[in-house]
């Protein structure tokens, strides 16, 4: 085991969270202060709890593995400068999927010999900014072999679809065969032997098979599905591949009923596995590298709301209202998943109301979290939801022209802006009116 017995991706609440005169603090920072000095809403940020979970994997690969290893970010669960330099300074390169991605790793100063950009439609400009900046290009089909073979040589891996299943949402399983995502096993031979006739440097082989997995052996097995192509790409195509990266995937607790693995044991889990089909196949262990996201970042951050109206459908159900809603947090709409909250200033309160968390969204669906026990909410207080650093931001919008809200990152008492809330003057920053439409403003 590593030195770390708990496993960020484990707690519902970031590793520094605590309970101090009845107020939650983060960080050695209090919330309720946070929001007084930040606005509401705001992402909070652990940087403790970042920096264990990129330790614990880092720690588990040196212990369990026997070959070189690599750590990569999957970026898109949280892209912005200060994560991309936290993790890069823990030792991780970046996973990222789009030229937006790849410019803000580099602007915050990752090398780009760390740098894997996936996608399944990468454009040539993408294509060429990559090349040019010497980043890791993985292939996902044949259109891009083809178009990538008339640019400028590349450092490629070929993303290959494992035909492994595992119970996660439909949305964001990628390993099964029905999939977006990489070459299908029909497939695998005809761009191994594109690539065995290229002048395209193509170093080894990817797979990804989902997101938010608790389970074990799917990913145990992907390394015995991996190694087995690595070995026919050796023997019939004569390709010598150095490098597997067999993805990432591993969950964490939104609920207190979810039960993800540690770090330490999917490492082992996904060692063993590789470790044991290259000894079977009697081929060296190749660079291994993986891609977490989520179980870096996810129970990391908190979100927190000020609470605003109160309504109770006599028989039915209360709702209580908050400031923020499906714009900062877009996955209980878009994936029916589930949260928790608690009163950051009212923590030595017993859970005594049964409610209903509603966003300000002009949506019906506009649902953080229904039927959960909650000390009695009154209007200024703050409420927090947990386990939201992992495609909260990223994939936050301005619907109904909210603006974007602000984040900062916690650390033993200090709390650093990382992300400025945005005004209505950013709103229409991209807007353009037509002379034609403008009128005189009426005196």
């Amino acid at each position: 085991m590593t030195s770390v017995t708990l496993a960020p991706n484990q707690s519902l609440l970031p590793l520094t969270a605590t309970t101090q005169a009845g107020h939650l603090t983060i960080g050695g920072c209090d919330l309720v202060d946070l929001v007084q000095q930040y606005g509401s809403p705001l992402y909070v940020l652990d940087e403790e709890s970042v920096r264990q979970a990129c330790r614990q994997y880092r720690q588990a690969f040196q212990t369990y593995y026997p070959g070189q290893s690599q750590v990569l970010y999957a970026s898109k669960a949280w892209s912005c400068l200060a994560i991309c330099a936290l993790v890069a300074a823990e030792g991780l390169g970046i996973d990222i999927v789009s030229g937006g991605e790849l410019y803000t790793a580099l602007e915050a100063g990752v090398s780009p010999q760390l740098l894997y950009l996936h996608g399944n439609n990468k454009s040539r400009a993408e294509l060429e900014y990559a090349i040019a900046m010497g980043v890791t290009i993985v292939v996902d089909n044949f259109l891009e072999l083809e178009l990538l073979q008339q640019l400028p040589p590349a450092r490629i891996m070929l993303r290959l679809t494992p035909g492994i299943e595992c119970h996660t949402h439909e949305y964001i399983q990628t390993g099964h065969l029905d999939s977006k995502f990489g070459f299908d096993p029909n497939q695998i031979e005809t761009a191994l032997e594109m690539v065995a006739h290229s002048q395209l440097n193509c170093v080894g082989l990817h797979a990804h098979i989902g997101s938010q997995i608790f389970e074990l052996q799917p990913h145990r097995d992907l390394g015995s599905v991996m190694i087995k192509w690595l070995a026919i790409a050796q023997a019939k195509f004569g390709l010598t591949f150095t490098e597997l990266n067999i993805g990432g995937g591993l969950g964490i607790r939104y609920i207190e009923s979810d039960d993800p693995p540690s770090i330490d044991a999917w490492v082992r889990a996904v060692t063993e596995g590789v470790s044991d089909a290259c000894a079977k196949a009697n081929l060296p262990l190749p660079k291994l590298l993986c891609e977490p996201g989520r179980s870096l970042i996810g129970s990391a951050c908190v979100t927190a709301y000020s609470v605003g109206s109160t309504k109770t459908v006599p028989g039915i159900r209360t709702y209580i209202t908050v400031d923020g809603g499906m714009s900062d947090n877009p996955r209980p709409i878009t994936y029916q998943s589930s949260y928790r909250a608690l009163l950051a200033n009212r923590m030595d309160e017993p859970a005594t109301e049964l409610v209903t968390i509603a966003g300000k969204h002009c949506e019906s669906g506009d649902v953080l979290i229904r039927d959960f026990p909650l000390a009695a909410a009154q209007p200024g207080d703050i409420l927090v939801v947990p386990a939201t650093g992992a495609y909260n931001y990223s994939m936050a919008s301005n619907y109904n022209r909210l603006p974007k809200i602000a984040a900062v990152l916690v650390n033993q008492g200090e709390a650093n802006l990382i992300l400025k809330r945005e005004t209505y003057q950013d709103l229409l920053r991209q807007d353009y009116l037509p002379q034609r439409l403008q009128t005189p403003v009426l005196s």
